[in-house]
């Protein structure tokens, strides 16, 4: 069953049944370690200085095992025993552990970002780490790959902030950069404060069709990927672009209410899946006209 959102880590493939069994314990234990560090930077009511202290004695875990040395007992049982096993059995890049935790830090002392390119290189952090640790558990390192894996998973969270500005808002996060608000004549508080209006639909509908062409950039890496894992990613994929597709049936919401994949969404989701195309074609293509 694909993921009911895309939101955390929920579209990461959690051990699940068409993960290869091999690879569950590997794949289990880098989510575990990436939702931890989502949690300690984003849930319960610790302040901004606790979650940044957090955030650094959990790098400091993290290093430690990377070294071969003990971490301390805080998360040693959940998360740094498995990861370090996986550390060394499967060389994991320690870099790209880190730059997760870089966009977790990030996350806690900025809120906005100027231009598209500032927040693709929060992407570069956030994650794409997560695409290129699972593409090395399966020895897939060319320059091809790497290039259309980062761009689903650059794609999906954006996907995410466009289904989360009730999230974010009061959060006091904005994610729609500064050059295409006003380009749209959208003010950061109108984010901020939900103001639903043509202009930010229009300005939300224009941060769509950004995502959906970053997707059609990488959708060519599921045909690479063999097996059950491929057809896992094929289903990430068709959830990501199933948001879209909710968001302008909705004429792009998204400031009134968050859209979600639900069990009546399966259907058209293996559909999707089972006939992805081996070219380029634009997803723009496949998903609800607006």
């Amino acid at each position: 069953m694909p993921p009911v959102s895309i939101d955390h880590y929920e579209n990461f493939p959690v051990a699940s049944w068409l993960s290869p069994p091999a690879l569950r314990p590997a794949i289990m234990a880098i989510y575990q370690f990436a939702r931890t560090a989502d949690d300690l930077a984003d849930e319960g009511l610790a302040t901004s200085a606790q979650r940044l202290r957090d955030l650094a004695d959990y790098r400091a875990d993290l290093r430690a095992v990377a070294a071969g040395q003990p971490p301390s007992p805080r998360w040693a049982t959940g998360v740094f025993a498995p990861l370090g096993r996986i550390l060394v059995e499967y060389r994991l890049p320690l870099p790209l552990l880190e730059d997760l935790l870089d966009a977790f830090e990030q996350d806690l002392v900025k809120t906005d970002y100027a231009t598209r390119t500032e927040l693709l290189d929060y992407c570069r952090r956030s994650a794409n780490p997560v695409g290129r640790l699972l593409l090395h558990l399966y020895d897939i390192e060319d320059a091809g790959s790497l290039r259309r894996s980062d761009a689903i998973c650059s794609a999906l969270q954006l996907i995410n902030f466009w289904q989360d500005f009730t999230v974010d808002g009061p959060r006091g996060r904005i994610y729609a950069p500064l050059e295409d608000r006003r380009r749209h004549g959208v003010e950061g508080q109108d984010l901020l404060s939900l103001n639903d209006s043509p202009a930010g639909r229009a300005l939300i509908a224009d941060l769509c069709d950004w995502a959906r062409d970053l997707m059609a950039e990488g959708a060519p890496l599921a045909r690479r990927i063999p097996g059950r894992a491929g057809w896992e990613l094929r289903l990430v994929v068709q959830g990501g672009l199933r948001i879209l597709d909710k968001l302008a049936s909705n004429r792009f919401d998204a400031l009134l209410r968050r859209p979600t994949i639900g069990a009546g969404d399966a259907p058209l989701l293996l559909w999707r899946a089972l006939t992805m195309p081996t070219d380029r074609t634009n997803p723009r293509r496949e998903g609800t006209a607006r």
